[in-house]
């Protein structure tokens, strides 16, 4: 087995070098890796419908999308993942999440910390989640991987992960929110992060024969970079592959309340339409018709409002409140 330690902090990096690995190594592999704050969401979510917008948005945040499934879980350095890589008899079922998890229980029974595994893929720590985990199989290779909260700032796991659900009408996976507390608050001496996966790696390398330590060369590095900038830090990937969704939100102005009602397909506006209490100088089809056809984004929706007829089809309702009620 290649053991990897990881020291790139990008999540688009970081997701892209996973996909790599099981691609492109035959030999089975473990890595340890962190990421800077992000949301990182499940392959079938509707990404909107995971993140707080506006938190994202104020805190510049990224969010990437993994190619497991799974709910939406927030990364920042107080968080270490793990990722396992090896082949799977596909003619089974081998999507086995204590086969994967079981090496870190045992490393943390070692440092005496009481961590179980529950439920379908949640490893506790008194009936507290502190590690999620996912699977994803392709071409006779199986990826685990898992977030293991050691220090996480727990206010900001919160904010980031508290959307709006009144705003989407989906078929997507939603993410199920539990009850989560950090290792570092059971370990019966302190202990940093750092530490943390030091010793996480040596107890895998020691209870793995023929384990060797291995570090991305940079024709590595390079093909990372390349898939990283080509699927993972794009809009199209990130938000562009949700499942079809409806999009409702309503806000009060000073020409009255207005709603907003859209269609959207693969991240797509397909058809929009505004409701409310508004007084209008001319039927506002034209502006409906103006944001058919873009992006469900903040940077192209404003683009179209400014140069469809706002100003001259709503009274007192200006372009930027026309685009907060639009995300």
């Amino acid at each position: 087995m290649l053991c990897i330690t990881r020291h790139e902090t990008d999540p688009y990096f970081n997701l892209a070098a996973e996909e790599y690995v099981m691609d492109h190594f035959d030999r089975d592999c473990f890595m340890l890796w962190r990421n800077a704050p992000t949301i990182i969401v499940g392959r079938h979510q509707n990404t909107l419908a995971e993140i707080n917008v506006e938190y994202v948005r104020d805190n510049n945040l990224p969010v990437v999308r993994r190619m497991s499934g799974g709910g939406a879980v927030f990364h920042d350095l107080g968080n270490l993942n793990f990722t396992f890589v090896t082949a799977v008899d596909t003619s089974r079922n081998d999507v086995d999440f204590r086969r994967f998890t079981q090496p870190v229980l045992d490393a943390l029974q070692g440092l005496g910390v009481n961590a179980r595994f529950e439920g379908r893929n949640d490893l506790t720590i008194d009936g507290r989640k502190f590690s999620g985990n996912a699977e994803y199989i392709r071409r006779g290779r199986i990826l685990h991987h898992g977030t293991l909260l050691f220090s996480a700032r727990m206010t900001d796991v919160a904010a980031a992960l508290r959307p709006d659900p009144a705003k989407f009408d989906d078929k997507a996976v939603k993410s199920v929110r539990s009850r989560v507390t950090n290792i570092s608050e059971h370990l019966p001496r302190p202990m940093s992060v750092l530490e943390f996966r030091d010793c996480l790696l040596a107890h895998v390398m020691s209870e793995t024969p023929a384990a060797v330590a291995y570090t991305f060369s940079p024709a590595d590095v390079a093909a990372i970079e390349r898939l990283r900038d080509a699927k993972y830090a794009t809009w199209e990937w990130n938000y562009g592959h949700s499942p079809r969704y409806n999009f409702t939100k309503r806000i009060r102005t000073a020409g009255g309340s207005v709603e907003a009602a859209l269609e959207v397909e693969a991240g797509i506006i397909r058809a929009a339409r505004f409701y409310g209490d508004f007084f209008t100088r001319r039927d506002p089809a034209a502006v409906e018709t103006a944001l058919a056809g873009a992006p469900h984004r903040a940077d192209e929706l404003r683009a179209r409002l400014a140069a469809a007829p706002v100003a001259e089809t709503f009274v007192d309702v200006s372009a930027e409140e026309l685009l907060a009620v639009l995300i």
